[in-house]
Parts: C-alpha cells; structure tokens; sequence
C-alpha cells in the first residue's frame, strides 16, 4: 500500500515536487484520496494546511500522471518508456513515458508535425510537417539524418517499414510516396485523386502497406506501389502490433479486420460524434490504437472523450470511460497493457490506468443527480450555509449543498423555465438570482431581464434590455451591478434601480494605436472582479483577439479601459497580498512569492480557452471554492496563517 500510495502520488504531483520539494506538505499530501494509506497516516502532519473539504477523491484518479506542453500537439509516437510528441511549433518533444519530463526538443521543422513515428528497433523517428517535408532523425544524437522534400504541399502521414528501409508519406499533393532510407531518396510516388491523409506499414511485414485517399478510401499496397486486397471506405486505420489486424473508422462505425482473412472481427457500438473535419486550413481524425497484447482497443469517441473496448470474445464491449482533458484528444497510444497515453489540444499529455477507478467527489443524496453530472456553469458560496448551485436545468432548480457534509440540503425553485442567461450572486446577504427571458417582450426585440430574491421567492426588479441578441449576462463582483453583453458591446445598470450606468463598444476602442484601426468586432465576457468586467474582443475579419477590462466604479463617470492584451487575465484577487493564478491553479502571495497552495493538475484548464463559463474561484477569507469544468474542490484555509 506505501509503494503504491507513494508512487502515485509522485506522478500525480511531479511537476509540484521537483521544481519545490516543500510543496509536498502543501499541495500533494493534502490531496491524496481518503482511503488512501497515506492519507490515514499523514493526516495530523498538515492539521497546519489547508484541507480539502470536498473535492477529494475516495481512491487514485484513473489518470495518474498529467504533463503540461506549452503548446498544441499532433502526434504521438512510443517506444521503450520513450515518447515522441509533434506540436504546433514545429518541434518534436521526446519525453520520459513514466513521468511524462521533458527529455529532449528536436528542432528543424518550420510548421506543424502531423505525424511521428519510431522505427520498430527505436533508433530512428520519421516526421511528418505542414511545412511539405518528411524528416527522418537518429533519436540518440537527436540530429537529422535526412530531409526529404519532394512533396509540394502539406504532409500529413508518415510511417517506416517493419525492416526500417522505407518511409512511405501522404500528402495534400494527392501523392503517397516511398522513399529509399539508404539512398535518401524517393523511389516510388503513387498519385491519388485527392490528398493522402493517412498511410501505415504492417509493423511486422515491411511489404504491407495501406493508406487513406480523400478520407475515405481505404487501399493495400505492396512494396512496388501494386493494389493488392480489397478497397475498403473509411477515415482511418490502424494496425494491431501483430500486424494481423487493423481498425476501420468508417461514416456507419469502427470496426477491426483481420487482414489476412479479410473478415471482420469486431464492430465497435460506439457513437463516434466527431471522425474527421477537413477545411482549407484544418483537418482531424479521431484517433485509435491496439493495446500491445491486441486484447484492447481505445477510441476518441467525443472531442475529450476516450473509451476503452475489449475485443477479445465475441461480444465487445467497452471497460472504461476517461474524461479528463479539456481539448480534442488528437493522439492516443498504450505504453503498457494497463496504461493509455494521451495528447490533447488543451497542451496536456495524460497517462491513464486501465482498471483503476474513482468515485464522486461531491457526496450527495443518491435520490438526486450527483452534482458531476449536472449541466452546472457557476457556483456561490455561502460559508455559513453551504454551497449554492445554479443549475442550467429546465425546471428553474438552484440547489444548496453542505459545505461540510457535501449533501444536499434542498431545492429552491425561481420561474426561469424560460432563462438563456442567469447569474447568481449572494449580495447584503440575500441570495440573488438574475436572468433573461428567451422571448422577446415587444416586436423591436427587446428583452427583460428578471432580478429574483430567491430564498423569499421575490422578483425585485425588471430591466428592459434594448433589442438585438444578448450574448452574456454577469451580475458585477461587488454585486451592485448587472452587465449584459452584445455581440459588439457591454451595457451596465444598476442592479437596484435599474438605471444605466455606462456602455462601452468595441468599435470605439483602438486596437493598435499607431495605425488607427478599430475593432468593430464581437465580445464575449471573459469574467468580472468587483466592479470590473474583462471581456474578449475577436476584431472583425482579421481573427485576432484581444483581452480587455473596464472599470464601471465611478458613479456618474463613464467606463475606464484599465487593462488591454493579447491574452486572458489569468490572476483572481482574493485580499491585498493574495491571488489565485488560474492558469496553474494555485494561491499565491504577491509580496513573498510563495505558493500557499497549489491544486493538482487535473484542475488546470487549456491556456487558449475562456474561462467564462467552465472556472469559478468564490473566496470568503475562510474557505475557497474552485469550479471547473463540473468539478468541484473545496479547501478550508481555517488552520492556515494567510
């Protein structure tokens, strides 16, 4: 139980202990599951830490290991507790595949690496780029060995034969081409009708070759560039480790064959919500691959959702469900019989255990729906009655949970059946729910927006909202306000009366102030802090973004632009000395520099999406509530000298 508690512990918080070994008492211990040995042992050792209330899992995560890239990956290659990761820089990442640490960067690509694999002896990595190159590299030196650049547009596919003599590469160029290693030139180039987006080698007959045109035919060639065996349509494949099998993506499912026989050995019943998207600048396939022992097959069968199937009998059938990443799972590949590795756009690499399990953070009533399971967008806290939670049901339903027994306590009812924007905000201590009418209340379009005490059922104010579409409501920090958001503009009224109190728009902001360019652009609200309220502005037909805060404060005084950049805000004030940087997430001291705490890194979200409606920090000197992504964590800073 020690090794196994100790283990895990480790890979789950590696990042934590190396880079600040004092963090183990902060921000590891504290977290470790509740029937965990540790947990029993070390539990009068952090009576001085903060404690986690709720959000603390009752065993380990399936995910053991969570490893942050800095930038968007690929492509996934292992071999021997190695991994090879292509990301959207250009370079290829090789990192250790029990802690997921940086070991290496090969640099030489100019663009995206689509595709990276290892020869079956490991000494050799093929790649393959947007920037119309295939490039094979010595993994030892980590030098390039050759650069082939034949290809005349976008590479998306590369493999290496079984005897590690030939690559073969698809391109958008509508050619699959193999090339000579020892020559370092192209021997063969077999022209298709439309772009070649996948291509594999049989990892044990270096004469098998398959590929996929168009994304949608399927074809088996020899080594001399000859069809051989039928044409099958689909999006993908994959081989088996064997060699005999291989999975076919297709419109009507996944299915895996047995190449040999040419009959179908499996059909996978799953709901493959998203198998390929081609555009001009972007194409995806939803990854796959066999287990080493060609028992298990894992599936992306949802942007960040992985299922696991067994195929060995005749009835298949799915043993696991992770869920855990926050972008599209864009790679996937087992190290081990029990470990699945994963890259996802959310700059995450995680390595997930196969037949470990976790239980619902939040201990709730089983008569009603675990709060993980409810379509939750916000929280508030109320220290002395427990955790508010603002469900997006139809029924109208805020729920209250103990913060310190996690069961619900009851349900409040609010006549929003009709609501398509809500805010809820404990103000004077009264628990205020705000929300907008989905109809219209007049021919030009106007809306209303509701202001409800709910605990006394009371409806306190209506607003009548000008015409066109609301794209965002948020009751301010400090509770005094509402603000509404438009595709183009913020509006402000007080929350009490329901005067206007300011207006800003986008086209009135100047984006580079040399040139004189305005936005016009649209804006999506990005969160609020007491009066404050930053917000994205997408600058109309040039893509670009920038991050911008205004101040509403000043009674009589139009809005302030106080802060203006190319990235989200990504610190919360909690007190003078205290923020909660979300990107990590942790609290911090801005004067010493020391982390207080740090949460594990199942909670940190993507650098490149807004945080509006999927984090949620509520502090009250006393307990500190993050929402994420329907999870929930709850610490008691009580024993903790802040």
């Amino acid at each position: 139980m020690w090794t196994n508690d100790s283990k895990r512990l480790l890979l789950e918080h590696f990042d934590v202990i190396y880079n600040s070994p004092s963090q183990l008492y902060h921000s590891a211990l504290p977290f470790c599951p509740s029937s965990s040995w540790l947990h029993e042992c070390y539990s009068q050792d952090l009576l001085q830490e903060a404690k986690v209330v709720k959000g603390l899992s009752a065993e380990w995560e399936m995910c053991s290991r969570t490893a942050l890239l800095n930038d968007s990956p690929f492509s996934l290659s292992y071999w021997n507790n190695t991994i090879a990761v292509g990301i959207f820089s250009g370079d290829i990442l090789i990192l250790d595949a029990i802690t997921g640490s940086q070991t290496a960067v090969l640099s030489g690509h100019t663009d995206k690496v689509r595709s990276v694999t290892f020869s079956s002896d490991g000494t050799l990595l093929v790649s393959g780029s947007e920037d119309k190159t295939v490039k094979l590299w010595d993994v030892q030196t980590g030098g390039v060995i050759k650069t082939f650049d034949d290809h005349t547009d976008e590479v998306w596919s590369v493999s290496i034969s079984a005897d590690y003599t030939t690559i073969a590469s698809g391109s958008d160029d509508k050619t699959l081409r193999l090339w000579d290693i020892q020559k370092g030139k192209c021997h063969r180039i077999i022209e298709q009708q439309k772009d070649v987006s996948c291509v594999r080698f049989s990892p044990t007959d270096p004469q098998c070759l398959i590929s996929v045109s168009g994304g949608e035919t399927v074809q088996q060639w020899d080594i001399d560039g000859h069809k051989v065996g039928p044409t099958y349509t689909g999006y993908q494949i994959t081989f088996s480790p064997d060699g005999i099998q291989f999975i076919l993506h297709a419109q009507d499912g996944v299915t895996v064959h047995n190449i040999n026989s040419r009959t179908v050995t499996a059909k996978l019943d799953t709901d493959i919500s998203y198998i390929t998207y081609k555009s001009s600048c972007y194409k995806f396939i939803a990854p796959c691959c066999f287990s080493p022992d060609h028992k298990l097959v894992a599936i992306s069968t949802a942007h960040d959702k992985i299922c696991v199937w067994d195929i060995t009998g005749s009835d298949p059938h799915p043993v696991e469900t992770f869920i855990g990443h926050t972008g599209t799972v864009t790679s996937l590949i087992f190290s081990s019989s029990s470990t699945l590795i994963s890259v996802s756009g959310d700059e995450s690499i995680k390595f997930w255990q196969i037949g470990a399990s976790s239980t619902d953070p939040i201990v709730t009533n089983p008569k009603l729906t675990p709060l993980t399971l409810t379509p939750t967008k916000s929280i508030t806290l109320k220290a002395k009655n427990g955790l508010i939670i603002p469900s997006d049901l139809p029924d109208g339903v805020i729920q209250t949970w103990g913060i310190l027994t996690g069961l619900h306590k009851g349900s409040l009812q609010i006549p929003a059946q009709d609501s398509h924007q809500s805010s809820t905000q404990l103000i004077d201590n009264k628990l205020i729910f705000v929300w907008c009418a989905d109809k219209k209340i007049n021919i030009w379009g106007a809306y209303k927006i509701n202001i409800w005490d709910v605990e006394k059922g009371e409806l306190l104010q209506t607003i009548n909202v000008p015409r066109g579409s609301i794209e965002g409501l948020r009751v301010s920090g400090d509770g005094s306000k509402i603000f509404c958001l438009y595709k183009e503009s913020i509006q402000a009224w007080d929350i009490w009366t329901g005067e206007a109190v300011g207006k800003v728009r986008a086209q009135d902001v100047d984006i580079n102030t040399m040139d004189r360019m305005v936005a016009g652009g649209e804006m999506s609200c990005h969160r609020t802090e007491g009066s404050k309220i930053w917000a994205e502005v997408l600058v109309s037909g040039t893509g670009w973004r920038s991050y911008m805060g205004w101040d509403f404060g000043v009674p009589g005084s139009p809005p302030v632009l106080f802060s203006r950049d190319e990235h989200p805000p990504d610190r919360l004030h909690l007190n003078d000395n205290k923020v909660w940087e979300i990107g990590m997430p942790r609290m911090k001291d801005i004067v010493t520099g020391k982390v207080v705490v740090q949460l594990p890194m199942r909670f940190r979200g993507p650098t490149n999406v807004l945080w509006n409606h999927h984090y949620n920090v509520q502090w009250d000197g006393h307990y500190l509530v993050v929402f994420f992504w329907s999870k929930v964590v709850i610490l008691d800073f009580s024993n903790v000298t802040l």
